[in-house]
């Protein structure tokens, strides 16, 4: 893939929105920056006690204290929420062999003993990558990942793709195992549907996929009931922004993108803002989508270098004291993983359109086969990287990318955008707000496999 080509994703929304764009450049640098905020914890604060217990399950539109107004700062320890969302890996392509929370079982020779077979018959057992590069083969759409899944089974993988059996050890991201090592994983982070990029993009921002099932843009999607968590913070004046490199996942809400475009700088106003101190309360950062976001047949290093440069400015920033960034990855991209999804919280009473739309892959079916929002998607690799961050946990909590929602709008008191994040839970359990924060000064991590942020492939 050449380095300025366009990924399938990428050439999508740039075909149906270029001329958008020029908008957004134009509005790079006019976002509002929030008051600088001291380095230094108060004694009084860092000794705050605040009780953390399971979430309450809410409904759509229900707020976590229902007696306090919206808008209201629960949480004091938590001013900052920065979401790093990468594309297109399991748990196990990934931390498979990391040897902490749930990954593969190893035979006496330390190989991972995790098969399954392809259209043949013909066994294929999970093998270690040669390189950080990967294949254009794989399949994650709506019909893949279903037989994929096979109805919880797991046996399907080698049957959409050999290569879905593929993963990568420490020598290939020395940087995400040292950051799986320090700061809590969660072991039990799932998609939130079996589905692509989109409709998991849209449960991260407004809780349902509204119906859709793929990676296609498409006009007949209805704008949420509730609006997106944007609409929410806009509405009790609580500053955000969407840092983007190629496009801004925001796109998927073109008339949210529209009323919004000033809250969508450009990616280097992300590092100016880190390193002022002047980050805002919820930020969504977003790499290249064509070379930084580690979806095939991308050299994931690239990716990996990227995360590290976002993740080190964050703990650098004078914002860190009370930071939280939440480090997931949209969906499974295809890859092997042995966890079968849970079933879920209906989103809405929505359900996947059984419409195919041009550029919709069906493999060769014609049709989609029979599913819902009933269920999660794929294990997707989660961690929490915060000063309050519990030192040597593994979160065990089932979960998904409305947990992030969640856990926003339980700092915020903000209303539950759909009965799924209003069932989520907060990711409260992986830290620790009782007592001084263990990781104030950042420790040092590993550094990223690719120096030089160039691809190899």
């Amino acid at each position: 893939m050449q380095p300025d080509s366009l990924s399938r994703r990428g050439f999508l929304i740039a075909s149906a929105i270029g001329a958008a764009m020029l908008a957004v450049d134009a509005c790079s640098g006019a976002s509002t920056v929030r008051d600088k905020l001291t380095t230094t914890l108060r004694s009084s604060e860092a000794s705050t006690s605040t009780t953390i217990r399971a979430p309450k399950r809410r409904t759509a539109g229900e707020r976590p204290e229902p007696l306090r107004p919206e808008g209201t700062y629960l949480i004091p320890q938590i001013e900052h929420v920065v979401v790093v969302m990468q594309e297109n890996h399991s748990y196990d392509s990934y931390f498979g062999m990391l040897a902490r929370g749930d990954g593969f079982t190893l035979d006496h020779d330390g190989r991972p003993t995790a098969t399954t077979v392809d259209t043949a018959g013909k066994p294929v057992r999970a093998f270690r990558m040669n390189t950080t590069c990967q294949t254009d083969g794989l399949t994650q759409n709506w019909n893949s990942s279903h037989v994929q899944w096979n109805d919880g089974a797991m046996d399907g993988f080698a049957r959409t793709t050999p290569a879905s059996m593929g993963y990568w050890d420490r020598s290939h991201i020395p940087f995400y195992y040292s950051l799986a090592e320090t700061f809590p994983l969660c072991d039990r982070w799932f998609g939130s549907c079996l589905g692509q990029t989109y409709p998991n993009r849209r449960f991260l921002l407004c809780g349902s996929a509204l119906g859709t099932v793929s990676t296609v843009l498409q006009d007949d999607v209805p704008d949420p009931a509730h609006g997106t968590i944007v609409d929410a913070l806009n509405r009790n004046n609580i500053e955000w922004r969407d840092y983007y490199t190629t496009l801004p996942t925001l796109f998927l809400f073109p008339k949210v993108f529209g009323r919004n475009q000033d809250h969508c700088p450009k990616i280097e106003q992300f590092f100016k803002d880190a390193a002022s101190g002047s980050l805002p309360a919820v930020s969504f950062v977003e790499g290249n989508g064509n070379t930084q976001s580690e979806e095939a047949p991308q050299d994931l290093s690239v990716g990996e270098a990227f995360s590290a440069k976002v993740i080190n400015a964050v703990m650098a920033s004078p914002n860190w004291p009370k930071t939280v960034l939440l480090f997931c990855y949209d969906e499974h991209g295809g890859y092997y993983d042995h966890v079968p999804p849970p079933v879920a919280v209906a989103p809405d009473n929505i359900e996947p359109s059984t419409t195919v739309h041009p550029g919709e892959h069906t493999n060769g079916l014609g049709h989609f086969l029979p599913g819902d929002y009933k269920r999660y998607g794929m294990r997707v690799p989660g961690i929490v990287v915060s000063p309050y961050a519990k030192r040597n946990y593994v979160s065990h909590v089932v979960r998904d990318h409305t947990a992030i929602l969640s856990l926003i709008e339980h700092i915020w008191n903000l209303p539950a955008l759909s009965n799924r994040d209003g069932a989520a839970d907060n990711l409260l359990d992986t830290l620790d707000l009782t007592a001084p924060p263990t990781f104030l000064i950042p420790p040092k991590l590993a550094a990223p496999s690719n120096a030089t942020g160039l691809a190899h492939c």
